[in-house]
């Protein structure tokens, strides 16, 4: 006990002097158990047509991982800078770099801009239920402002290459991307654009050397009940340019899309959620063929007290093709028992128990032989304990 106590007091020193030296440490992680699955095609989840919208992924993960973020926070001269490093280990995954900058903000001139340079994450839109972010720019070396206050709205603005901290594009290839980030466009009450745009220039890539893309969200805050938010997002893009801002298949051909979105979150005393519908279409440069990817589905979570919840999951995916070639669908449910620290939809960590019934057609069992659907199987039922921890 005496051993249990001295070190408990000297976490607690070390928490406040790395407090008092602008230390901060944040994160992500989630892992479990799949206690039953199929052993024939040995598949504990990820199960998906493979649409961007289209993995349900509570009681469907399919894999397990943690990624941490390491801050360090000075001050000179009244200039604030921050040093970023997150290294991540993901299933059956090396340990890698998911960003690596330092970023400065209250200069004289724009002290409300935040100026960084390195491998830095600018995610803008989470859906979270799908594990996507639908307007994102940031993944690979550049540098950049965000923040910068124009009155009515707020301007980001990011210059990227193709390369990482851990891995540069192949000899003889070459890429950059232009992202122009506008947000806060008061529209209506309550209501508020974004629009993002990105131009990619590249050379000695397949499918061509260009790319560009448009992104506008519209969020609606307070709608119909207190606590409930809508977003719509309209989306299209071609070449290496990816719909969403990033860049897209630089080692692959380019590829026309297009997307239409909307999403809801709520919270209202004990049930909280979120929900999600869209379309995408998808057609490789070169191809004729379009692909037409569909999603509907949600979450729901409701707090029976402070510390139990129960979670409850549905969606209904479909893939049909310009060639004819057959519909392809896949739909699941789940029902998850949940342990928490808070009654909220959001409220994290969450230990799970959890039940999955996926089903599909025949046409998704063949597109999908080498996994899932292996030996014509058209359904699986999916069985664990998982957790979910941000901080």
């Amino acid at each position: 006990m005496k051993k249990i106590i001295l070190s408990a007091i000297a976490m607690a020193c070390i928490a406040q002097v790395q407090a008092a030296d602008g230390f901060e440490f944040s994160g992500y992680s989630r892992g479990g158990a799949v206690l039953s699955y199929d052993k024939d095609n040995n598949v504990k989840g990820g199960l998906s047509l493979g649409g961007d919208l289209q993995k349900y992924r509570l009681g469907n993960e399919g894999d397990y991982g943690i990624e941490i973020d390491l801050i360090k926070n000075f001050v000179v001269n009244g200039i604030k800078y921050k040093v970023h490093y997150m290294p991540s280990k993901w299933k059956d995954g090396e340990l890698s770099t998911n960003q690596a900058f330092v970023e400065m903000s209250g200069l004289s001139f724009a002290p409300e801009a935040k100026f960084w340079a390195g491998q830095r994450r600018l995610r803008i839109q989470d859906v979270h239920i799908v594990d996507k972010f639908l307007m994102d720019y940031g993944d690979t070396q550049g540098a950049g402002v965000t923040g910068v206050n124009l009155g009515a709205v707020k301007l980001g603005v990011g210059v990227f290459t193709g390369d990482t901290f851990d891995k540069q594009m192949v000899k003889g290839t070459s890429a950059k991307k232009l992202n122009v980030d506008v947000s806060d466009i008061q529209v209506n009450e309550g209501g508020k654009l974004r629009v993002l745009l990105t131009q990619v220039s590249a050379a000695g890539l397949a499918g061509g050397n260009s790319g560009s893309a448009l992104a506008v969200s519209h969020t609606q805050s307070n709608l119909g009940m207190a606590g409930m938010t809508n977003t719509l997002f309209l989306q299209t893009s071609k070449g290496h340019a990816e719909v969403g801002g990033k860049f897209q298949d630089l080692g692959g051909v380019g590829k026309k899309v297009t997307r239409i979105a909307d999403t809801i979150n709520w919270q209202s005393g004990p049930l909280g959620g979120q929900a999600v519908v869209g379309m995408q279409t998808n057609q490789d440069e070169g191809s004729s063929v379009k692909r037409t990817d569909s999603s509907l589905g949600g979450r729901i979570s409701y707090a029976l007290n402070q510390n139990f919840k129960l979670l409850a999951e549905a969606g209904v995916t479909s893939s049909t093709f310009s060639d004819n070639s057959p519909k392809q669908t896949l739909n699941k449910i789940t029902i998850a028992p949940t342990l928490a620290v808070g009654g909220d939809f959001w409220s994290r960590p969450e230990l799970r128990f959890y039940v999955t019934r996926a089903s599909w057609n025949k046409a998704a069992a063949k597109a999908n032989s080498a996994t899932f659907g292996m030996n014509g199987k058209t359904s699986q039922t999916l069985a664990g304990v998982q957790y979910e921890i941000w901080w």
